[in-house]
């Protein structure tokens, strides 16, 4: 396997060198066929190199590969078009950008803007970026030391879950309460409807702006479109990206009136947001999702691993749709290894002890149960 001393050493690396994809498959460059679980991080949503996705990207590219944003776009209109519909009421305003943590950042802009406060609360588990406002708002000491280092002043950070809790720290120098309905990197934690609930009505009654970062359980992949409409609960703003664009970078913050109003030309801004490319990707992405019914085949074969986990033996299975966690009574990152032995990626967590489980919208129960096969081998 070749390496390179080029790249600064800052990612850990899968015991793979891709070279091809397709559906959940990757082919490495010795031609073996890995199962991918991980889905590079919850991005290939429609799986590695959906050919409907790839031959927009293709036509779009030959047709006009880029001009900014200071042009408009039909692709751009178009989507934002296509988002604000498929987003719980009120929200109704979209702003592209490249990554999550973009998004997030804006979320976190806005809020600060439109209440003229600056205290944000977050929840304990959380991870929202490595920009500086959203490393702030990140839960572990490393991420906190950035945004210190940087001088922005962090979060109040409430337990998981706790209601009471929430109801202090949200007080009238909040800005905002950003959570993630369903917590990635902390093992697919996913919060009680209560708690959310919860944190809409506290939001509203003090002022401040509720922010859902749906960055990885969005577009589709905890059964709904967003898990706002899962849980029945509407923030004031939503931010989406990873799987948005089966690849590309692409990221939007869509937000309702108590944060559109009073935004004026210059108040946000991104060279690259909303790219034609990009687009098209997201256009082509949503069309594979909606004709080919992924969200539900999420809840379905979300449910499927979810039993097969507990009848080998699993502690305990958390998350939504195909974001789940599963929990060990032994080391997740051993039975990664072990996986990764036989050619299954999947992703561990910051709980050592949950396994992650991310793959593409369009895995299959034949793969969830190769997935199940090598999982009980493991387990053995």
């Amino acid at each position: 396997m070749l390496t390179t001393s080029a790249l600064l050493p800052v990612y850990a690396q899968f015991p793979i060198r891709p070279v091809r994809g397709r559906g959940s498959w990757l082919i490495d460059d010795e031609g073996a066929e890995w199962l991918d679980a991980y889905g590079g991080h919850a991005v290939a949503s429609t799986g590695h190199s959906h050919p409907d996705v790839v031959r927009v990207i293709a036509e779009q590219a030959e047709q006009l590969l880029f001009y900014s944003t200071v042009v408009p776009h039909p692709n751009r209109e178009r989507l934002a078009e296509r988002l604000a519909a498929l987003a719980p009421d009120p929200l109704d305003r979209v702003f592209f950008a490249n990554s999550g943590a973009e998004a997030n950042e804006n979320a976190l802009h806005l809020a600060r803007k439109r209440t003229g406060r600056q205290t944000i609360v977050s929840v304990a588990g959380g991870w929202h970026g490595r920009t500086v406002a959203t490393l702030a708002v990140t839960d572990g000491a490393r991420y906190e030391a950035g945004a210190v280092r940087a001088g922005m002043p962090l979060s109040r950070k409430v337990p998981f879950d706790d209601v009471d809790a929430l109801a202090v720290a949200v007080d009238d120098t909040v800005a905002g309460v950003i959570v993630e309905p369903v917590q990635g990197m902390t093992g697919a934690r996913d919060c009680a409807p209560a708690f959310l609930r919860a944190a809409r009505e506290i939001c509203t009654e003090r002022g401040a702006a509720l922010l859902f970062d749906e960055v990885q359980c969005g577009v589709g992949r905890t059964g709904a479109f967003t898990a706002a409409e899962l849980y029945g609960v509407a923030p004031d703003a939503l931010t989406l990206a990873k799987g948005l664009g089966s690849g590309l970078p692409i990221s939007a913050t869509i937000v309702g009136p108590f944060l559109s109003e009073g935004l004026a030309s210059g108040d946000l801004g991104s060279t690259f947001g909303g790219g034609p490319v990009p687009c098209a990707a997201a256009l082509a992405t949503l069309d594979v999702i909606e004709r080919d019914g992924l969200m539900a085949n999420a809840a379905r074969v979300g449910e499927h691993l979810a039993r097969g986990a507990r009848a080998l033996g699993v502690r305990q299975v958390q998350g939504r749709g195909l974001l789940l966690g599963l929990r060990f009574d032994r080391p997740a990152a051993e039975v990664q290894r072990a996986l990764f032995a036989r050619r299954i990626l999947t992703g561990t967590s910051s709980d050592p002890a949950v396994l992650r489980l991310l793959p593409p919208l369009s895995f299959s129960l034949p793969e969830a149960d190769l997935l199940l096969a090598g999982l009980k081998e493991v387990l053995a």
